[in-house]
C-alpha cells in the first residue's frame, strides 16, 4: 500500500459517508452514536467529514453500535483506493 493511498482524503470521506448514512438511516444523532461507540462526538464527526482515520477498533465499535458488519461499512470504500 502506498502512502497516498493510506493517507487518502477520499478514501477517509467515503468511509464517513458510509458511516454518516449508517447513523442517519438509524435515526441516531451523532452524540448518541458517539455514547455507544463511547467515543467522543468530536472525533466521530471528523471520522463523517473524513478528518480523522479511525483505527480497526474504533471501526469495530461503530460497527457494532449500528449493529451491521464492518464488512458493509467498509463496502463500497475499497472504489476510492488509488496506487
Amino acid at each position: 500500500m502506498s502512502a497516498t493511498t493510506k493517507n487518502s482524503p477520499s478514501l477517509r470521506r467515503a468511509f464517513g459517508a458510509q458511516v454518516r448514512n449508517f447513523r442517519k438511516s438509524r435515526g441516531l444523532s451523532q452524540t448518541e452514536l458517539a455514547s455507544a461507540c463511547k467515543l467522543d462526538p468530536n472525533y466521530l464527526g471528523g471520522i463523517e467529514r473524513g478528518e480523522r482515520n479511525p483505527t480497526l477498533e474504533n471501526i469495530a465499535k461503530i460497527a457494532k453500535s449500528l449493529e451491521v458488519p464492518v464488512s458493509l461499512l467498509v463496502a463500497g470504500v475499497d472504489a476510492q483506493i488509488v496506487d
